[in-house]
């Protein structure tokens, strides 16, 4: 039997936000990230809203001036109201040492704080305000996650190590430099939290970059060096299918490894688009990777010359599309539905043996084939549906199959 995921894990300090717990035994957490103003309370405390409704455990949110910080214990009081009570994270760059200090209600508000150590401070003032920062998490008992980016490496730091380099026999390449500094910051970044008084046991680091290869290198680095869980995602994915794409082979590399406690896929949305996109595509990665169930998947085939008609990719569709809109009323009533597999097929080469596999699954018509679409449960063929209602019949077993299995009345 191939090692699971949790047998290669890797060893880590467990840290909770709120009652969401990160690193240890417990699961990889998916968090994600709003893109509203946060002074419009009521857009951003929507979109969290969304984003919890997907299937995001954890969002964070800009905390970037005064207005921003005035509006955090707003839009909390509006979740609350509604029922939700997801850990809001607070992004802090640049002024969060004042903003902290000025806003306790914002400070107290939050779940968890994160901190670049590249911008909290610049030359001498880097250290007090730093320290503001930390002491702002001690008083109000926060978390806090020391995030580097390479787009944001404090430029004092990558300069000295810099110059160390050029001065070697044998210099490294300035990725490579780069790689360092990272690691570098973020390591004794949360050894000075701990010096000022922060828990061990409140602190996530990341080291976020751009490329596959990069984040890849830096976390299996990282992770040798530290217990404090780690957060993972690129930090620039991009769009569609490149964003995509390049999350999911730098993430599914690490989770592989037993590297990663918590993650996010940073897609870049299209104008207007649904900020939960990203919050999909991290469940399905650790889902197809058999980490962690969080909706029922559709296996559908890619279609072929035997394949010319599109009811089945029609079905698949609306399948999948249905399963998600009732999830969040699944996950209450029906425990265990997340990890039901659903079998859309397209024609009978694939098809019934497809269908058998799945805890429910059809078989429909191929180009030629005879006008009927078995449907198989539980590995056993259940019924074979005819005619012009054989989407809204296959629904209606679906949902029987939902209930009578996971029902708990």
């Amino acid at each position: 039997m191939e090692p699971s995921f949790q047998s290669l894990r890797r060893k880590s300090i467990s840290v909770f936000v709120d009652d969401v717990e990160i690193g240890g035994n417990a699961p990889v957490v998916v968090q994600s990230m709003t893109n509203t103003d946060t002074a419009d309370a009521i857009s951003t405390a929507k979109q969290i809203q969304n984003l919890a409704t997907a299937g995001s455990e954890l969002v964070r949110i800009t905390v970037n001036n005064e207005e921003s910080a005035k509006q955090v214990p707003k839009i909390k009081n509006l979740l609350e109201a509604t029922g939700c009570k997801i850990p809001i994270i607070g992004d802090f760059h640049y002024n969060g040492h004042e903003l902290l200090k000025k806003y306790p209600e914002c400070a107290e508000s939050l779940s968890k704080y994160r901190i670049n150590p590249g911008n909290v401070g610049f030359g001498r003032k880097k250290d007090s305000q730093f320290s503001a920062m930390i002491e702002a998490a001690i008083r109000h008992k926060k978390p806090v996650r020391i995030g580097v980016n390479w787009g944001s490496l404090d430029p004092a730091l990558i300069a000295k190590m810099m110059d160390e380099n050029a001065s070697l026999k044998n210099p490294k390449t300035s990725r490579e430099v780069t790689h360092d500094a990272l690691i570098q910051s973020a390591l004794t970044s949360a050894q000075r939290a701990e010096d000022i008084g922060l828990n061990k046991d409140q602190i996530i680091v990341s080291c976020k970059v751009s490329e596959v290869q990069d984040l890849i290198s830096v976390y299996g680095r990282l992770a040798q060096k530290c217990e404090y869980p780690l957060h993972l995602g690129l930090t620039e994915a991009g769009m569609g299918s490149k964003g995509i794409v390049a999350s999911s082979v730098s993430i599914g590399v690490l989770l592989q490894q037993g590297i990663g406690d918590t993650v996010r896929v940073s897609l870049t949305p299209e104008p207007g688009g649904d900020r939960s996109e990203e919050v999909i595509v991290a469940q399905e990665l650790l889902q197809t990777m058999g980490i962690r169930s969080f909706s029922p998947l559709v296996t559908a085939c890619p279609g072929c010359g035997r394949t010319t008609s599109t009811v089945f990719q029609s079905l698949a569709g609306n399948i999948q599309k249905y399963v998600r809109q009732e999830m969040p009323i699944w996950r209450e009533k029906y425990p265990g539905v997340e990890e039901m597999t659903l079998a859309v097929m397209g024609c009978v080469v694939n098809g019934p043996g497809e269908s058998k596999h799945a805890d429910v699954g059809i078989s429909l018509p191929g180009t030629g084939e005879s006008p009927a679409a078995p449907v198989f449960v539980d590995g056993k063929k259940f019924k074979t549906l005819r005619g012009d209602d054989i989407a809204d019949e296959f629904m209606e077993i679906l949902n029987n199959y939902v209930r009578t299995r996971f029902g708990t009345s």
